[in-house]
């Protein structure tokens, strides 16, 4: 089983010119979303702590829309070195009509997206998956990934988000 796979975040959340480029990304994506009914015009892009798996950082986002869904989804790039230029960006979007804000019963509000193939020990075979989400209980601080007695993965909140 993969534990604590990606490295830790990194960088704080995007803002100003770096936040343009990667919301340049997301739109783009959220332009290929398939939807059976208008989804309407897209609102704030919410952005989460990046994670890199393989040299690649993904960083989550998701976003509102004026006909109350939600756009769910990441951009990711590469970098040759610490430091250097992003590049290869790539972004996935979905869309979903479950919202936090429709479930006032929830205590998380979590999206997904699975990245690639995993193969494990004795033949057996999985996806690792970006995951992330809004802590809705106050007071969190720290949001942990355990499958069944095991730790897989953990992760500081900023901001009640986690990934």
């Amino acid at each position: 089983m993969p534990r604590f796979v990606a490295e830790p975040a990194q960088e704080g959340l995007p803002y100003g010119r770096w936040a343009e480029t990667l919301a340049k990304h997301f739109h783009e994506a959220c332009g290929r979303v398939e939807a059976e009914e208008p989804i309407g015009s897209t609102g704030p892009i919410v952005w989460f702590p990046e994670r890199t798996l393989a040299e690649r950082t993904y960083v989550p986002a998701t976003a509102s829309t004026s006909e109350g869904w939600e756009l769910f989804g990441y951009v990711s790039y590469t970098r040759e070195h610490e430091g250097e230029a992003a590049e290869g960006f790539e972004a996935s979007v979905d869309v979903t009509d479950e919202t936090a804000e429709a479930n006032p019963d929830w205590l998380i509000d979590l999206s997904d997206s699975e990245l690639r193939p995993f193969r494990g020990e004795q033949g057996r075979r999985g996806m690792l998956a970006l995951v992330w989400g809004v802590s809705l209980v106050q007071g969190a601080i720290l949001a942990t990934a355990e499958l069944g007695p095991d730790t897989t993965d953990q992760c500081v909140l900023v901001e009640d988000r986690f990934t």
